[in-house]
């Protein structure tokens, strides 16, 4: 059977930034409580008191968020150089076979323009391919016969360098994106290699972006 501080840790993990809210003392235990009181009641089918439920929260949140920060702050103080690119667009095609004909066909033709923004992610499903807008004629010429998903104009990539044991440490892309949520940037889409950390966001968001992981990096 299912305990009070089970239902609790569930309920606390399904709330966004809540962990670390609390591990903070940003929140009010004894008002959080209350506010979850009539979840927990409809989980467990019981009623239950109030003290119950703030014991569970504060045997939670010492633990919940730090156990995987340890080291991370400093880890994020030891990211490279940041690069921005702007005045870019976002192709999302169905995959077929003819669409990977025509990235062939799209390579070709950007070899010799220098300064061109190029980057595609395969999917199951779905490729989409993140270049410079100059290139938009081309590519719905190139790709006029293939399923569009989406297009979307007017954005900007920031992209990180990771140090080399990025691999070795946890939480590190949600401490960053966690940030960036916090204060409302929206991110359209992700890109990643082994040692690179690529965001994508509208133009008018990437100079607060900017700022805020050059603030994070900082400390």
């Amino acid at each position: 059977m299912i305990t009070i501080a089970e239902t609790v840790q569930e309920v606390i993990a399904q709330s966004p930034f809540l962990e670390e809210a609390l591990a903070d003392n940003l929140i009010n235990v004894s008002s959080l409580a209350r506010k979850m009181i009539p979840e927990i009641e409809a989980r467990l089918k019981t009623k239950i008191k109030e003290g119950a439920v703030i014991m569970a929260i504060n045997r939670l949140a010492p633990n919940y968020y730090y156990k995987i920060n340890i080291g991370l702050k400093d880890f994020v103080t030891g990211l490279g150089d940041f690069t921005v690119r702007s005045d870019l667009m976002d192709y999302t095609f169905i995959n077929t076979d003819n669409l990977r004909r025509k990235q062939g066909m799209l390579l070709r033709q950007l070899e010799d323009q220098m300064g061109v923004f190029y980057t595609v992610s395969q999917g199951v499903n779905e490729t989409t391919i993140i270049i410079s807008k100059s290139q938009e004629a081309l590519m719905d010429e190139l790709f006029k016969t293939e399923q569009l998903v989406n297009k979307k104009k007017e954005l900007s990539t920031i992209t990180m360098e990771l140090p080399a044991e990025n691999t070795e440490i946890s939480g590190f892309y949600y401490f960053i994106l966690k940030n960036l949520a916090w204060e409302g940037i929206n991110i359209m889409e992700v890109i990643s290699t082994t040692n690179e950390f690529t965001i994508v966001v509208k133009d008018n968001d990437v100079n607060r972006a900017f700022s805020i992981l050059m603030k994070i990096k900082k400390g």
